[in-house]
């Protein structure tokens, strides 16, 4: 994925309201909302709905198709895919897989639940 294409989606995410949408695409899966159904789920105006929905369509995260009288928009997955895959490139020491949520691994910034050492730093270093 080019630098500039990057770009222009986190830009395009880096805004409440494509964000919401965008994230709303992405549970939805391929088959995508109908706009109207996406204004009444976030209570977005339709113009407002309709200039995000072209700044997600612009920046590749998002497609639209026409069904009957309705248009259909979708997460474009191919895209989002690349984006992740960019951000993870050089991640963790050049491990991607590092980056990858794990049940039951903690978070980096949270102590493993069996280590005392790192519970009594937390706690100030009381016994």
């Amino acid at each position: 994925m080019k630098k500039s294409a990057v770009v222009a989606a986190l830009g395009a995410l880096a805004q409440e309201t494509r964000l919401d949408i965008f994230r709303l695409l992405v549970q939805r899966g391929p088959e995508g909302l109908a706009a109207g159904e996406i204004g009444e789920r976030l209570r977005l105006p339709s113009a407002t709905l309709s200039f995000h929905l072209a700044q997600l369509k612009h920046a590749g995260l998002a497609t639209a198709r026409r069904e009957s009288r309705s248009i259909i928009y979708s997460a474009d997955f191919a895209t989002t895919s690349a984006l992740v895959s960019y951000l993870t490139e050089n991640c963790c020491r050049g491990r991607p897989d590092l980056c990858l949520p794990s049940v039951g691994r903690p978070a980096p910034h949270q102590p493993a639940r069996g280590d005392r050492a790192s519970r009594q730093r937390t706690a100030g270093g009381a016994n």
